[in-house]
């Protein structure tokens, strides 16, 4: 069984739409902590980071907005993510997904420090993969696959430690990316499994062939998970909802496969905007998700209403 590590990631700033910041507590609420003891695995909380004090940081890019305060949340979430990884399996309950410039960050260390090889599967509408310097839209959400890639144009953040080969990245379920996004995407190695491919091939085929690349190399698996990864129609609760996303048992069978491969040695949930929720409705179905990805079967699920 694993020791699984709750870190609550506030973070609002990614982003124009208030609410992400709600996510952690919507966790708690619809139960992530008891759903993971059910299946057997140890909880510990750690309760919300704090982030570093807000300096006066700014950049050339005049449509970025709100970059003090993503910088002083990516220096907190990356000592915070790095802490934990040597004791169990962070959870990261966000909060929007520039948090994953810190725990991006975070695992990267780590690995590093580990003498292995890290890995990311990035389920998520978007490729995220603007840069400080590229973004139209200022909201520095949309950079931190660029970042983790260690793409020039992120002054003043930190130069990404290690970054992460783009032969160890795999873009899952993607169907939103900008012009620049997809040229700079373009001199990758990086995997892209977009729905076009999911449609085609379904779910299983494409990640088990990534799944096999990270066991072969032994390596670290971080697993990001955006809540417009989902079709909207079943996860309503994101500021970003793009349609064409994965079905209920898309979703669950991808996670099952991934705890199925023993390989998840860290996890992002991010996008969850409670103030756009239906009744809890999409937070609980994350947790479910949570549940499928550590262990719970099919049969095991149990029966409940809307």
């Amino acid at each position: 069984m694993t020791h699984c590590i709750l870190l609550g990631a506030p973070v609002d700033e990614g982003q124009r739409r208030p609410g992400c910041l709600m996510g952690p507590a919507a966790y708690r609420t619809a139960g992530l902590a008891a759903t993971l003891a059910a299946l057997g695995h140890s909880v510990e909380d750690r309760g919300d980071v704090a982030p570093d004090p807000i300096g006066q940081q700014s950049c050339a890019n005049p449509a970025v907005h709100h970059l003090p305060e993503t910088l002083a949340w990516t220096g907190a979430l990356r000592r915070a993510t790095a802490a934990a990884l040597p004791h169990g399996m962070p959870i990261i309950m966000g909060g929007d997904h520039s948090l994953a410039l810190g725990t991006l960050a975070g695992v990267a260390d780590h690995a590093a420090q580990a003498g292995r090889a890290q890995f990311v599967i990035w389920l998520d509408a978007h490729s995220d993969f603007h840069t400080v310097a590229s973004t139209t839209s200022g909201n520095l959400h949309g950079t931190p696959m660029a970042y983790a890639s260690g793409l020039p144009g992120f002054d003043p953040f930190p130069p990404f430690p290690a970054p992460i080969p783009g032969e160890n990245i795999c873009m899952f379920g993607i169907r939103s990316v900008d012009p620049a996004e997809h040229a700079a995407m373009q001199d990758t190695e990086i995997t892209v499994n977009d729905m076009r491919v999911l449609d085609e091939q379904g779910v299983v085929a494409p990640l088990r062939g990534f799944l096999d690349r990270v066991r072969a190399a032994d390596g670290l698996l971080h697993v990001s998970l955006d809540v417009d990864f989902l079709d909207p129609s079943i996860a309503p609760a994101v500021g970003t909802t793009v349609p064409g996303g994965t079905t209920f048992r898309e979703a669950h069978l991808v996670m099952e496969l991934l705890h199925e491969s023993g390989l998840v040695t860290s996890l992002d949930l991010v996008e969850l905007n409670p103030f756009l929720d239906e009744r809890g409705r999409t937070a609980r179905l994350m947790v479910e998700l949570v549940g499928s990805l550590m262990g719970r079967k099919v049969f095991d699920r149990p029966t409940r209403s809307f």
